[in-house]
């Protein structure tokens, strides 16, 4: 089932309980309460940037710009962006813009 989906299914109680992101923007629209897994049954959840080598190449300032942004953004602000973009529908290219420049990046 498609991710959206489910997040809408568990908020009008058609489901109990879902798997989804904690980085997703649906999570405070639809007030949602996100369970600590204590047991360690999901692997760590950990955003890194994958590149192929040929950008890098074609824009070398890029590397650079990505190791900026290492550490500079929490969880709960990618899911604040997140929410920007999927449900506010926000430009993803202005979004970006006012994150990193409210973050002087």
């Amino acid at each position: 089932m498609d991710l959206g989906l489910t997040y809408r299914a568990l908020a009008e109680k058609q489901v109990d309980l879902i798997a989804g992101n904690s980085t997703d923007g649906l999570i405070a629209s639809l007030n949602l309460f996100m369970l600590a897994d204590d047991q360690n049954y999901f692997p760590p959840y950990e955003a890194v940037p994958i590149v192929h080598q040929e950008t890098l190449k074609r824009f070398p300032s890029l590397e650079g710009a990505l190791a900026r942004l290492a550490g500079k953004i929490s969880e709960s602000e990618i899911q604040k962006l997140n929410g920007l973009v999927d449900i506010e529908h926000q430009d993803v290219a202005k979004v970006v813009k006012d994150f990193l420049t409210a973050k002087k990046l």
